[in-house]
């Protein structure tokens, strides 16, 4: 796997981020970015085909992944560190701390999943497709819809709707059919019961693709789990930060108290 660009600001205790797929760090985490690195110092390394990345050559793996993730931040003189993951990060961020059980001290896992639901692969199937197409106005309207709360798309004038759309379609890093990829094979239900430190599952309550089952057989696989909801969809990062700023920094801050 090519050497990961990284973002890094703050100092601190490490905090790692994990991004989703077809993100990126500025995109998932640039809302909150300088809010987490007014007490963290905080690496943000971009996967394969997002940010400064180039794209893979081969198909991207989790504990590949997983590893790359940790490598970065050694590389940045940080050896132990809590991960935010989010999204298909929260699998990444679980395998990283199994793999890595020195190095990885706390665990936020936002939107995220273990497993993909027969009704999750049926939408990632579907966001493949129309990535193959190369329809964006297309793709970017059924993000649109699986992606972002209902309530949060309801107040949306038509303008501001249009402006959503357009930047989302102009937007589709290179690397996204292969961060699709590999959310269809995610499978760290076996890794739960392995974790022995502190986590926090952060669950978006209006989430249409990693539903909120997919949040709680994260909690409940998890030994002592603590469990937090936000009422978004899957993009809290555009419908509330602040309140999901809120709820990372309090648990961290509980964490290293």
């Amino acid at each position: 796997m090519s050497e990961l660009a990284c973002i890094v600001r703050g100092s601190g205790p490490g905090l790692l981020l994990a991004h989703g797929g077809g993100g990126g760090i500025q995109a998932n985490y640039g809302p909150i970015l300088d809010g987490l690195a007014e007490r963290y110092q905080v690496i943000g390394p971009d996967y394969p085909g997002t940010g400064g990345t180039p794209r893979a050559t081969e198909p991207l793996t989790l504990d590949g992944l997983a590893d790359a993730l940790v490598e970065a931040a050694g590389e940045e003189g940080v050896e132990t560190f809590a991960i935010a993951g989010y999204s298909l990060g929260g699998p990444v961020a679980i395998r990283a701390a199994v793999r890595h059980p020195d190095r990885v001290t706390a665990l936020v896992l936002t939107a995220s999943f273990a497993h993909p639901s027969a009704r999750m692969r049926l939408a990632t199937r579907t966001w493949r497709k129309l990535l193959d197409e190369g329809d964006p106005p297309r793709l970017a309207a059924f993000l649109a819809l699986i992606g972002a709360g209902a309530s949060f798309l309801d107040r949306l004038s038509a303008e501001e709707l249009e402006a959503m759309l357009a930047g989302a379609a102009a937007t589709v890093p290179p690397g996204t059919p292969d961060h699709v990829d590999l959310v269809e094979a995610v499978d760290v239900r076996a890794d739960l019961t392995r974790l022995d430190i502190p986590t926090l599952v952060i669950s978006t309550t209006e989430d249409q693709l990693a539903t909120p089952y997919h949040h709680r057989q994260l909690a409940d696989g998890i030994p002592g789990a603590k469990f937090a909801e936000i009422a978004t969809g899957h993009l809290p990062f555009a419908e509330r930060p602040q309140e999901w700023l809120g709820l990372i920094r309090a648990f961290l801050d509980e964490v290293h108290r």
